[in-house]
C-alpha cells in the first residue's frame, strides 16, 4: 500500500481473515468492503490461490504459493515463494495495464 501510495496510486487494503464470517454479512456491508466498482484486485495469501478468485474475480491477481513443501523462517519462505511487497506491486501494475 505504501509503495503504491508513494507512486500516487490510491489503494484499499482489506484483511479478509474469515471468508465464512464475511459471507454472513449483509450485501451492503460486503459491497462497502469490496466494491464491485473496484475490480482491480490482488489477493495476498501465505498459501495457495484456491478460493480467492471468488473475491478477486477471474482476472484478479494473486501473490502466494503455487504448492506446499518448503519450510524455513517466515521471511526466507516469503522471499522464496515471492510473497513480498515488491511482488504485490508488480502484480498490481501488471493488472493495471
Amino acid at each position: 500500500h505504501e509503495i503504491l501510495a508513494n507512486r500516487g496510486i490510491a489503494t484499499n487494503v482489506v484483511n479478509l481473515a474469515s471468508w465464512e464470517l464475511f459471507e454472513r454479512q449483509p450485501e451492503s456491508y460486503r459491497e462497502s468492503v469490496l466494491p464491485t466498482a473496484l475490480a482491480l484486485r490482488v489477493a495476498v495469501e501465505a498459501g495457495i490461490r484456491q478460493g480467492w478468485d471468488r473475491y478477486t474475480g477471474a482476472e484478479g491477481g494473486f501473490v502466494g504459493m503455487a504448492g506446499y513443501g518448503a519450510s524455513a523462517p517466515g521471511d526466507v519462505a516469503f522471499r522464496n515463494f515471492g510473497i513480498t511487497a515488491d511482488h504485490v506491486v508488480n502484480e498490481f501494475m501488471r493488472l493495471k495495464r
